[in-house]
């Protein structure tokens, strides 16, 4: 009950007040809480059918809960098994305990789950997935859904060697990073800290960009930008990651995202 207690503490839906990255107009915005979720699937398995219960039975439920922009994801060079990747964003903590009870006892998401639930056991379509919930980042507080339809995603995980230097990592994306990322063309679609999930300490983000090629444009002008030498030179900035990893992704025909 006490653990219970502090995570809905830390994602308290309580209104903050934010900077925006553009033209630094502040309003009243609610974190919003993100599911992302990493499905391993077995040598052999059909991909398809794991995407019909998407498509047909948890993405319908989830917008008919109120859940409006559910993003699934494939490799962009595809693995070995494959691997499918779901973002859920959701209005807080609340919504999200409220919604997943809900999915458990809602007719139509179970009459529509029927032929996934009822998969044969010796032939699982994946050996398991991992789950990490985050919360959006103040300056960065709502999901930011991008247009044009041939994209390529990056996710971006950092680890952090303790609490204090995530801590500090984040206020340097406060600092100024988000509007060097819209400079440099490298649109932001979220960030998050990670506060349940594997890798701990660790913040996620995602960002999206036409094609490649205009990916690794916008990374040179990133690193290029004077605000970025400034920030990257603060001493109080020094030693925050001590790993990062990108997975680069592009979105399944049925993506909301």
């Amino acid at each position: 009950m006490q653990r219970r207690k502090f995570i809905q503490s830390s994602l308290a839906a309580t209104a903050i007040t934010v900077e925006t990255a553009l033209g630094h107009e502040k309003y009243q915005a609610q974190r919003e809480v993100y599911e992302w979720r990493e499905y391993e699937m077995r040598f052999g398995a059909n991909v398809g059918q794991l995407e019909d219960y998407f498509k047909t039975a948890l993405i319908p439920a989830l917008n008919k809960l109120g859940v409006k922009t559910v993003g699934v994801f494939k490799e962009y060079r595809a693995s070995d098994p494959a691997k499918i990747y779901v973002l859920t964003p959701y209005a807080s903590f609340e919504s999200y305990v409220s919604i997943n009870t809900k999915l458990k006892s809602d007719a139509d998401y179970l009459k529509n789950s029927a032929a996934y639930n009822g998969l044969p056991a010796d032939k699982p379509l994946f050996d398991r997935f991992t789950s990490s919930l985050m919360n959006a980042f103040e300056g960065w507080p709502l999901l930011t859904v991008p247009s044009g339809a041939t994209r390529v995603f990056e996710l971006r995980t950092y680890e952090a060697a303790n609490e204090d230097a995530l801590r500090r990592k984040i206020k340097m994306f406060h600092d100024g990073e988000f509007p060097i990322f819209q400079r440099a063309k490298l649109n932001p679609v979220f960030f998050g800290e990670v506060i349940a999930g594997d890798r701990m300490p660790r913040l996620t983000y995602l960002l999206t960009c036409n094609n490649m090629e205009e990916r690794d444009k916008g990374w040179g002008a990133f690193i290029a930008d004077p605000a970025w030498k400034k920030l990257v030179g603060d001493s109080q900035y020094a030693n925050t990651i001590s790993k990062i990893v990108n997975t680069f992704l592009v979105p399944t025909a049925y993506s909301q995202v």
